[in-house]
């Protein structure tokens, strides 16, 4: 070893491969402040009329939407249809997930998770929202169930020009 060393014939390095991670294992995203922000209001105001323990996480919802550039109204409508905004909810899987076997660490890391998935999975990813919603779940009425509790929360395109205002405008807290 001594004489590849001085002869100048030592060679060292280290090889890697790309590899897929979660939401867990990525940094944390910056963090914003939503209390003005009008669909964590109009989101958090739903789910209080339903006395939905997904109240709480109404910010969290917002959140995963932007980070995974989501409708803000998916997430918690898929919750709202699974587990009723997660009154009947197990193991933090208000999204049903998994055919309901899926546990979480916590409902906010369930609804990242899930928001990943939509994202970023192969399965999901690029396709319109009647053809991701047939993917997430086959039964025929699925689609509009959900699309139904998503004009529920808001109609559309007002709320989404002023959240798409506000998100431009928003500072780090």
């Amino acid at each position: 070893m001594k004489k590849l060393f001085a002869g100048g014939l030592f060679v060292m390095g280290v090889a890697s491969l790309p590899v897929g991670i979660s939401p867990g294992q990525s940094p944390a995203p910056p963090v914003h402040d939503y209390s003005n922000d009008p669909r964590q209001v109009t989101l958090r105001d739903f789910f209080r009329r339903w006395a939905c323990p997904a109240e709480h996480y109404s910010t969290t919802f917002i959140e995963a939407a932007d980070v995974y550039d989501l409708d803000w109204r998916l997430l918690p409508s898929i919750s709202f249809v699974e587990s009723t905004g997660g009154k009947e909810a197990r193991n933090n899987n208000i999204f049903g997930w998994d055919s309901g076997q899926a546990r979480f660490p916590s409902p906010a890391a369930g609804i990242h998770e899930v928001g990943y998935r939509l994202s970023h999975s192969e399965l999901y990813r690029a396709k319109s929202l009647d053809r991701l919603l047939i993917t997430y779940n086959p039964n025929p009425d699925y689609v509009q169930l959900v699309k139904s509790v998503m004009r529920r929360i808001h109609p559309t395109s007002r709320m989404a020009a002023i959240s798409a205002q506000f998100s431009k405008n928003r500072t780090p807290m």
